[in-house]
């Protein structure tokens, strides 16, 4: 069973109609009884730090995640949740999940620069990952943030994107990977990331 984790962070259709367009239903919920039957878990998101991770507390999913990356269930985390993956977020300040050491940066303001972050931009993979296999060096994703993923140990970060500066866009660690940047809303290559991480068994290695 492929779960959706619900913790009010919105963009969770565009997950829905990217996986039926694969031929896969998936069971959005916020019951982590659901998430423990999982085989695999989505963790998308849009929104503040802060109000996550309170909603993510009140309902205990955050304990349903960490207890799903123990397990080694494949974990993707989109946009928030590839941040409050980490253990903090500049963002409210707030105590994150610590799924993976590290912490979510606010983007520098640079004139000539929009924040947030909006619209299609390039991501340079730095190591072969099934997840992001099969992909073309000059593919665009489509990103929506103002702050970025920025985990402790550089071996974890596995693609870049360059919008003032060079922040990690791609992070993963064993059985979790997360974009900063949304598959489900990237077209064609973005579907090919949720097919890779439809078959991906939970492995790091190429």
């Amino acid at each position: 069973m492929i779960v959706i984790i619900d913790y009010q962070a919105g963009n969770l259709t565009s997950v829905v109609r990217s996986l039926k367009a694969l031929g896969v239903e998936g069971t959005v919920t916020q019951d982590p009884a659901v998430v423990a039957q999982a085989t695999r878990v989505i963790f998308p998101g849009v929104g503040a730090a802060g109000k996550a991770m309170a909603t993510l507390r009140e309902l205990g999913l955050d304990q349903a995640l960490r207890r799903s990356l123990a397990r080694g269930i494949p974990i993707l985390g989109i946009c928030l949740g590839a941040q409050v993956i980490l253990a903090r977020s500049e963002e409210n300040d707030t105590a994150c999940l610590g799924l993976l050491p590290g912490r979510t940066l606010t983007l520098p303001r640079t004139e000539g620069l929009k924040i947030p972050h909006m619209g299609w931009n390039r991501v340079r993979f730095l190591s072969e990952h099934r997840v992001f296999k099969g992909l073309p060096e000059g593919a665009e994703y489509y990103f929506v943030h103002s702050y970025y993923p920025a985990p402790a140990q550089t071996a974890m970060v596995l693609g870049v994107t360059d919008h003032g500066i060079e922040f990690p866009s791609a992070i993963g660690w064993r059985n979790l990977v997360a974009t900063q940047f949304h598959p489900e809303k990237s077209g064609r290559f973005g579907l090919q990331i949720l097919e890779n991480f439809l078959v991906w068994d939970g492995s790091d290695a190429e």
